[in-house]
């Protein structure tokens, strides 16, 4: 009997895809990204630069309008330095952007002669409730700033005596300002303004030369002042009267400071930077520190865990002076380990060393070239620091071979180390940034804002 064919099936009805079906990929597989809702591939694009967010149109007719909807992220490392061009490309994203603004951080100072085009800018409504913004604006310009700022970095501009009286930012949460002209009215006027302001960082001001703070909420502060040519009045000195939830002070100096602290009862990290041809004084309380020397010691603050230093010449007097104002100090930095003495401290330091408890745990020293200086206060952390656990030391990349690191680890005598869990780390310089470098206020966010991930 000859074999029955079985009647072919008929084949199934094709369902309808809908535009949020699982699509396959390229390589076969299923693409699970697109089916998730318009709302989350909206924010996923948000966070990409701003010309990969823009290629997204091109993935497949799903994400074709997400772009021009999502939050708008327009962000300057992305955008062209020519004068024309940069016009041209913002104005044009922001007259078809449909959808909310989240970040806008463009070099404006390129367009100080067209007022006209910034102000346009700052009132598209592509910038409606903006949360972050980045911007260095023209003299002549007007300000125009979403309610809903939570970050804003200012540069290069004036802000005017009652200007302050006109805004009130109930989000602004983080707030830099770079080489702005400012009074100390203008600028008390404008932290007042900010009622949950917990970050502040003024770079380079001028027009003002003391600064006094009090603030129920700011828990970061970073100053850097610099003396410029012709600029005016420049920050001569930072006054810390009443701030009960500071936990992070950071202050960089060129030509002379005076910082003083005399209610801060949370601070917890604190880094000094200051340059070989200044007299700085820090106060804490009624202790004084000049050039970071202890001059009185009659206040201790047991708060502060974390301590940097960058000095022409960091000697171990000085850091020891350090220590006994900061008895609970955990960890060390000294960015520029030079001296002009050899740090030589069995004798010098003996009662130190029997009286107080040294709690550090980590240390990082930078620019680290193993002269007789160097070894003696490194070696004065690894002999007598009983809960070290790493010393990390930054060496130059000719300094980086075998020979150095085992030399060192035996000249820094690690067997008789007084911690038997610590451990030398060496890294090269080149792969660190400098730890006192604060370059955007969202770096004071941090716990540790001196901490390198290299």
């Amino acid at each position: 009997m000859a074999p029955t064919e079985a009647p072919n099936p008929q084949p199934p009805a094709k369902k309808k895809r809908n535009s949020h079906s699982q699509e396959p990929v390229e390589g076969g597989g299923v693409d699970l990204i697109s089916g998730l809702p318009d709302a989350i591939l909206g924010d996923i694009i948000s966070l990409l630069p701003t010309k990969d967010g823009a290629r997204t149109q091109g993935l497949a007719s799903r994400w074709r309008h997400l772009w021009c909807s999502a939050p708008l992220n327009l962000d300057r490392s992305d955008l062209p330095s020519d004068r024309e061009a940069l016009e041209g490309v913002v104005s044009r994203i922001l007259a078809v952007h449909r959808g909310p603004g989240r970040r806008f951080c463009v070099p404006a100072g390129y367009l100080e002669d067209r007022p006209a085009t910034v102000d346009s800018w700052l009132r598209s409504p592509a910038l409606d409730n903006l949360e972050e913004i980045d911007f260095c604006l023209p003299p002549a310009s007007n300000f125009h700033f979403s309610a809903t700022l939570r970050v804003a970095t200012l540069s290069k501009c004036r802000i005017p005596d009652g200007f302050a009286e006109s805004l009130h930012f109930s989000q602004l949460n983080q707030l830099g300002l770079k080489k702005v002209t400012i009074s100390e009215g203008a600028l008390h006027g404008l932290i007042s303004r900010c009622p949950v302001l917990e970050f502040l960082l003024l770079s380079d001001c001028t027009g003002i030369c003391r600064a006094r703070i009090n603030s129920s909420s700011l828990r970061g502060i970073g100053v850097r002042a610099v003396c410029y040519q012709d600029a005016g009045l420049r920050l001569s000195e930072l006054i810390i009267e009443d701030a009960p939830c500071l936990e992070r002070l950071h202050y960089a100096e060129y030509f002379g400071i005076t910082v003083s602290v005399i209610a801060a009862p949370k601070l917890q990290a604190l880094g000094c930077s200051i340059s070989p041809w200044s007299v700085s004084r820090l106060l804490l309380g009624s202790t004084e520190f000049q050039e970071l020397y202890v001059v009185s010691l009659t206040t201790v603050m047991r708060s502060v865990k974390i301590l940097a230093v960058d000095s022409w010449f960091t000697e171990l007097d000085m850091v020891i002076g350090l220590m006994k104002c900061f008895p609970c100090l955990e960890k060390l930095y000294i960015q520029t380990c030079r001296s002009v003495r050899q740090n030589l401290w069995r004798r010098k330091h003996k009662h130190f060393i029997q009286n107080y408890d040294i709690r550090i745990k980590t240390i990082v020293l930078g620019t680290y070239r193993g002269i007789k200086a160097q070894v003696n206060f490194a070696s004065f952390f690894i002999l007598n620091a009983t809960e070290l656990e790493v010393m990390r030391i930054e060496l130059k990349d000719n300094d980086y071979n075998e020979s150095f690191l085992v030399e060192h680890h035996r000249r820094l005598q690690m067997d008789k180390r007084a911690s038997i869990g610590a451990r030398l780390d060496f890294v090269k310089r080149g792969l660190c940034r400098n730890h006192l470098d604060i370059n955007h206020v969202r770096d004071l966010a941090l716990t540790d804002p001196f901490e390198c991930c290299c």
